[in-house]
Order: structure tokens, then C-alpha cells, then sequence
């Protein structure tokens, strides 16, 4: 028979309810049954009485009284397991780097990053199957459009997850995408300082161009450089987001006349192909992150290109280490 255990709140758990804290640490307690333990004062924090609404802190002591299962052996074989080890696998092989805070996954264009309307599967839900002992899912800290590939940033913990969202929010983090556009900027570096809206339309929602004070309207801003210098009737972009708006580098590309190849909502130019052998899907691609780490130090992470974006770069003859940017620029 299992004896009293004594549990120590982990600093990621700062002000979480008790009676979430059991669900993470114990999935197989019911809430009645912890009502009761907690009535009859079997469940203590620093040995006095306590109820489902406390909020527990870092380093206190929660005791556990006999026999009380973690609920997350021997579970039995069910459809959802057995769908939770297909998306570990999956999700699995798109890591690019992890350790006890930070995910960074390399998406493939196609896989949404949410769920919503008509999306059966997404990293949100397939995230399920990286539940840890304690019952903690990974968490979204960004997004990446559905067609869009590259690296995205996952949170261990809430605590990650907190720091991580702050460093977007404040525009410490550094992202940097690739595209394949239409045509050449003649203007070979620059920046796209606009305001944009959302609205509906029968295919989904799209962003557009507004006026400044425009309701509703949120101020964008990209900085770009073309990274191929030969004249071409596409060219290879960076794009290198300041804000993090809707749609923005496709709205961005598309607003100086160089939307990107494969765009189905945003490339405006007609009676125009793709030269032959570029597929018809969005060529962008979030190439690299630098954010800091919640733990002190930088992340710095890349993805290589998508099978359809690198097919493209092979038939134009472009080279990954021309897009590589001096240190000293």
C-alpha cells in the first residue's frame, strides 16, 4: 500500500488552483473525490488546510494522502493512444531543437497550426501526444499560416510559454522568411511600413491595405532585401518581419508589386505562369529564429526549405549560402 507522499510546487506552477494542479499530477482523481480529501483535510499545503481554489507557489509542500494514482500507466490501447503515437512520430521528425523549456519544430507547408473550420489535424492538436508526466501540453507561443513552412516555436512549460509570448509581443525575436516572388524590386533593400485591416470574404478572411486611422487598422512594418541579383522573372526575397500582423509579408509582397509565387489569396498578376517546373504552392518559408531563451542565452534556429520550395531553388540555380547574411551587416 502506497503511503503519504509529499509533493513540491515547481516553479513553472506559480499561482496555478489546486484543483489544476491535481489534474496535471493526478488525471485519474476525480473532482468529487478531491473535494472530499480536501474537506477531510487528507490534502494539506505546508500542513494546513487548503481548498480547490488555492493558488499553489513555488516550493510549497502538497501532501498527498495514500493511494492516490498518477493515472498514466498501463493505459490501455485505445484509438486516441494509438492516434497520440502517429502524431508523436510525426511531430517527432520535425524537431530542430529541445530541451526542458523550448520545442522548435520545422512545420511543412499544408499543416495548419491550429484547428478552426474544416482543419481535422494541426501541431495544436497533435501536441497532445507530447503531454508530459505531469499532464503539461506544449503550448503555441506564434503562428505560421497554413501554407507557410518553417520554424515554430513551442513552450514546455507556462512559465516558457510566458517568456516566450513577451519576447514576440516586444519584438525581441528576430525572424527571418525566404519567398520566391514575382518579378525583381528594383529597389534591391527596403522597408514596407503599412497599415492593414481584416476582412471577411466567401474564401476566408484577407488582409488589405488601409488608411492610417482606418477602424480597426493595425500599423505593419518588413524590412526586405533581394538576395538573387540576376534579373529573372521571379527572384529570391528575404523578408524579415518587424510587427507580426495577419497575412503580412504576403500582403507586403503583393503591395509592391511582387507577390509570392504560389500565393492563392494574394498573387494579383494576370495571364502569368510560373516557369516550368515550379509548383503552384506558397514559396515561403520561415527560415530562421533568434529569440532568447527563457533560462538567459539566445535560441538560434533554422529550417531547411520545404521538398517544394528546394525543387524551385534547384531549378533556378540558387544557392542556400547566398542567402546567409554576414554577421557584420
Amino acid at each position: 500500500m502506497a503511503g503519504v507522499v509529499n509533493k513540491t510546487v515547481d516553479d513553472d506552477e506559480a499561482a496555478m488552483r489546486l484543483d489544476r494542479w491535481f489534474k496535471q499530477h493526478y488525471p485519474g482523481l476525480g473532482f468529487g473525490r478531491l473535494q472530499k480529501l480536501l474537506r477531510s483535510g487528507q490534502i494539506r499545503i505546508d500542513g494546513g488546510r487548503v481548498k480547490s481554489d488555492t493558488r499553489v507557489q513555488p516550493g510549497q509542500t502538497v501532501r498527498i494522502p495514500p493511494n492516490i494514482d498518477e493515472g498514466r500507466e498501463h493505459r490501455p490501447l485505445t484509438a486516441n493512444t494509438i492516434r497520440d503515437r502517429h502524431d508523436f512520430d510525426v511531430l517527432n521528425d520535425m524537431i530542430l531543437y529541445q530541451d526542458k523549456k523550448v520545442i522548435a519544430f520545422n512545420k511543412p507547408a499544408g499543416l495548419a497550426v491550429q484547428g478552426g473550420s474544416g482543419i481535422n489535424r494541426s501541431v495544436d492538436s497533435m501536441l497532445e501526444s507530447f503531454r508530459d508526466l505531469k499532464g503539461q501540453k506544449p503550448r503555441l507561443v506564434h503562428r505560421l499560416d497554413r501554407d507557410t513552412s518553417g520554424v515554430l516555436m513551442v513552450a514546455r512549460t507556462r512559465a516558457a510559454a510566458a517568456n516566450l509570448t513577451k519576447s514576440f509581443r516586444h519584438r525581441n525575436t528576430q525572424k527571418t522568411y525566404w519567398a520566391l516572388v514575382f518579378g525583381v524590386p528594383k529597389k534591391r533593400e527596403g522597408r514596407i511600413s503599412t497599415y492593414l485591416v481584416k476582412e471577411p470574404t466567401p474564401d476566408g478572411d484577407r488582409m488589405r491595405i488601409a488608411k492610417h486611422g482606418e477602424r480597426h487598422a493595425d500599423h505593419a512594418v518588413t524590412d526586405y532585401r533581394v538576395i538573387d541579383p540576376n534579373p529573372r522573372r521571379v527572384s529570391w526575397v528575404e523578408f524579415q518581419p518587424v510587427t507580426g500582423r495577419t497575412h503580412q509579408l504576403r500582403i507586403h509582397a503583393q503591395s509592391i508589386g511582387h507577390p509570392i509565387i504560389g500565393d492563392p489569396k494574394y498573387f494579383d498578376i494576370d495571364n502569368w505562369d510560373a516557369p516550368g517546373g515550379i509548383q503552384k504552392k506558397l514559396h515561403l518559408h520561415a527560415r530562421n529564429i533568434k529569440i532568447p531563451h527563457p533560462d538567459g542565452g539566445m535560441i538560434d534556429v533554422t529550417a531547411s526549405l520545404p521538398q517544394h520550395m528546394q525543387q524551385s531553388w534547384n531549378l533556378l540555380g540558387f544557392e542556400e549560402a547566398d542567402g546567409i547574411r554576414d554577421e557584420d551587416e
